[in-house]
Parts: structure tokens; C-alpha cells; sequence
């Protein structure tokens, strides 16, 4: 693959020659740029050694056909599909951010972890480009985009469920390396389904590192600063003045799992009721033994009885509220192949949740003021779920009375 791209390589016997040169290149002056960091520049050396491709900005507007097929985009950047010199299919990650140390840390981020990763779980890493004009990464192609796509979108349902159970696993794999098989533990930060692409085979692999950090084994917390993860799949202790471990990925898991699971988000203000928060409608079914009619709701066949109320449970041992409660991602992964027994999950909701119902005068004049001249009074009521002191979801409830 290395062979077949465009890029420029470095030879064992000119590599400290090439190095003094990038070094001295990368401290010019750029318009975008006027300095390039010390610490981007140390990552650059250290991504040289574990031999990643670096592209020029003009190679990459060839591979890209000048990046004219956009694959996708984020806050942190746009995805545009690219071809390599022998039709080898890769995606091309252009960076963008509020600012340029928002960018660097985007770059330092990804490349200082995915430089050194290779699991068949994880998206590969080919190369990167850092100029003044373009600040890029090279990722092999997934030519079945996210699993986002398939659970929420245009593809919704056509993955069946021992496909799904499959991905949960591969999904599982890539974290458990990242967290317990790397030189450094790694702690992605931001497990959703829109950072788990599938290739080819459906097979999951672990993408977007964007928020990414090492961490020695030794270290038994993570200094943050700032928050980090996405609302829905973050853990409560990122949220919040406590102390982070690298058991906030295997809660986002748990949050993935469950959506896997239901094939739905787990935030639906459609559902009703009962079902608009799908964690806690899931164990209120488990917990009162009405397995059947969660399967039913969820389309979930009766030969696959078995591998779902194991997924559930795996689920909810993975969401408990403190993190020492959560297992280790390699015993998850055995718990979903069925090869250890599911310890009996305690609810870990108990203490997560409190919904508050109160009058919401100002909605109500605005309501009444703004409406049809025949109302005559209007009263509002809103009732919040909060998780540990983070708002969920607010559901407000009208009334209305004419004369």
C-alpha cells in the first residue's frame, strides 16, 4: 500500500539529513501558521519513525481529484474521498477548527495515536500532510461509512441483527487493544455510531481520535482539560468535577450497545412516553422479566432470545454509575461472545435520574400573547430530566383555555 501512493518517504541513510531539514522548513514562516509548534514538530519525527506516508498539499489535491467528492463533515473537518495512484480507494481528513490550536491539538491528537496503532478493528492511518495551506490526515477508505448510517438513516434495518452482534464484538475488540494491548493506553473519549465505520465485510473499526489521549498504565486517572465526549454517550464523571479513568469508553460502549440494540437512538421524543429515554424503558423491561415485548418492539426474532438478553446485560454492567463498577473491555468482549457468564447487572440508573415538574410563567405569557386572540389564559409546565445535573431532555406541556 505504502508503495502504491503518492508521497514522500525518507531512507534510512538520509533520515537525520531530512529530518534537520523538515524541522527548519516547518519553523518558516506561513500565513496561516507563523510558527509551527516544537511539540507538532516532535509528533512529525515520531510519526517518521513508525513510517506513515507525508504527503505535500499538492499530492493530495491529485489523489483527491482536487478534493471535489466530500464523503462527509463535523466540527472538526471535512472527509473527502481520494484514489491512489493504483485505484486504491482512501479518505482524506482536511482539518478545520475554531482556531489554529484547536487544529494542532485536532492533528497531534490523531497522529500520536493512530501512528502507532494496527488492529484490524481500528481504521488505519496511511499518512498526513501539514502545510501552511492544508493540515490533513490519510485514512483507508470504509466503503460502507458508519454505523450511523445504518442504525438512524438512509440504511436503516439492512443490517441484520447477528451482523449487528458482530459489530458490537469488533467494536468491543478495538477499544479492548486501545485500552489494555497498546504501549500506552489510549482513551478515545468519543465512542458513538458515527465514529465506528464498517468496510467491505460490515466489520467495525474504531475511527476519529480528534479527542484521543495517552495515558501511562500506571496512572490510575486522567487529568482533563476540558470536556470531552459527545452528550448521550459521555460518561457522567466527564461532566462533572470527578476524577476520569479510561472507563468513560466502555460507558459510551454501553450507551452504542444499547442503540445497536434497538436499532434506534436512545434519545426519541417520537417513542412516547415511556420509551422517549430507550436505557431506562430497556430495564424496566428486563427488570420486570417482559423480555418478549421488548423483543417484539425491537423486531427482534425468538432464535436470537439468548444473544439479546445477553447484549443487555453487557449493556448495563457497562453504564453503571461508577466506573469502578464497569468491567474492563476485554471482559466485555468475552461476556458478548458468550465465553464468561454475565454477572447479574445491578441498575444503574438509581441514582442518575431526577425529573422535576414546574410552572414555566414566562412560556406561558409568551404562549398566551403570541396566540390566537380568543385564548384566554395559557399555562405551561416543564418537566426536565437532569442527569447528575445535566439537563436530558425538557418535555413542555401546553394548556390553553377560551372563553
Amino acid at each position: 500500500m505504502e508503495s502504491s501512493l503518492l508521497a514522500t518517504k525518507t531512507n534510512e541513510v538520509a533520515v537525520h539529513t531530512v529530518s534537520a531539514i523538515i524541522v527548519s522548513q516547518l519553523w518558516m514562516k506561513s500565513k496561516s501558521f507563523p510558527f509551527i509548534p516544537l511539540r507538532v514538530v516532535q509528533v512529525i519525527e515520531d510519526m517518521e519513525k513508525e513510517k506513515p506516508i507525508r504527503f505535500t498539499a499538492q499530492q493530495l489535491r491529485i489523489v483527491t481529484d482536487n478534493f471535489g467528492v466530500v464523503l462527509g463533515s463535523g466540527g472538526c473537518g471535512i472527509v473527502y474521498k481520494g484514489i491512489s495512484r493504483n485505484n486504491i480507494p482512501v479518505a482524506v481528513k482536511v482539518l478545520k477548527g475554531a482556531s489554529d490550536k484547536i487544529i494542532e491539538e485536532q492533528f497531534i491528537a490523531e497522529v500520536s495515536t493512530m501512528g502507532r496503532t494496527h488492529h484490524c478493528n481500528l481504521v488505519r492511518l496511511y499518512g498526513f500532510c501539514f502545510e501552511s495551506g492544508l493540515i490533513a490526515l490519510v485514512y483507508e477508505y470504509m466503503v460502507n461509512g458508519s454505523l450511523d448510517n445504518h442504525l438512524f438513516k438512509s440504511n436503516k434495518g439492512a443490517i441484520g441483527f447477528e451482523k449487528l452482534h458482530e459489530i458490537a464484538v469488533g467494536t468491543a475488540n478495538g477499544i479492548s487493544y486501545l485500552h489494555e494491548q497498546c504501549l500506552q493506553r489510549i482513551v478515545h473519549y468519543d465512542i458513538k455510531p458515527g465514529n465506528i465505520l464498517l468496510d467491505s465485510s460490515f466489520s467495525a473499526k474504531v475511527a476519529d481520535f480528534g479527542l484521543a489521549k495517552l495515558c501511562n498504565r500506571d496512572n490510575s486517572h486522567i487529568t482533563m482539560t476540558g470536556r470531552r465526549g459527545t452528550p448521550g454517550y459521555a460518561a457522567p464523571e466527564l461532566w462533572m468535577p470527578f476524577p476520569v479513568t479510561y472507563k468513560c469508553d466502555v460507558y459510551s460502549f454501553g450507551m452504542l450497545l444499547f442503540e445497536i440494540i434497538g436499532r434506534r437512538r436512545n434519545v426519541d421524543v417520537t417513542s412516547g412516553d415511556s420509551q422517549e429515554w430507550f436505557p431506562i424503558w430497556a430495564w424496566n423491561k428486563y427488570e420486570k422479566k417482559q423480555l418478549k415485548e421488548f423483543m417484539i418492539v425491537c423486531g427482534i426474532e425468538d432464535k436470537d432470545e439468548e444473544v439479546i438478553t445477553r447484549m443487555l446485560m453487557v449493556a448495563f454492567c457497562c453504564v453503571q454509575y461508577r466506573p469502578e463498577n464497569r468491567p474492563m473491555m476485554s471482559t466485555v468482549v468475552k461476556m458478548l461472545e458468550g465465553a464468561i457468564v454475565v454477572p447479574e447487572p445491578l441498575n444503574p440508573f438509581t441514582y442518575m435520574f431526577s425529573a422535576v415538574t414546574e410552572p414555566d410563567e414566562n412560556l406561558a405569557r409568551i404562549a398566551w400573547n403570541g396566540g390566537d386572540s380568543e385564548w384566554s389564559s395559557s399555562e405551561v409546565h416543564r418537566t426536565s430530566t437532569v442527569v447528575n445535573g445535566t439537563p436530558l431532555m425538557t418535555r413542555y406541556e401546553i394548556t390553553v383555555a377560551t372563553d
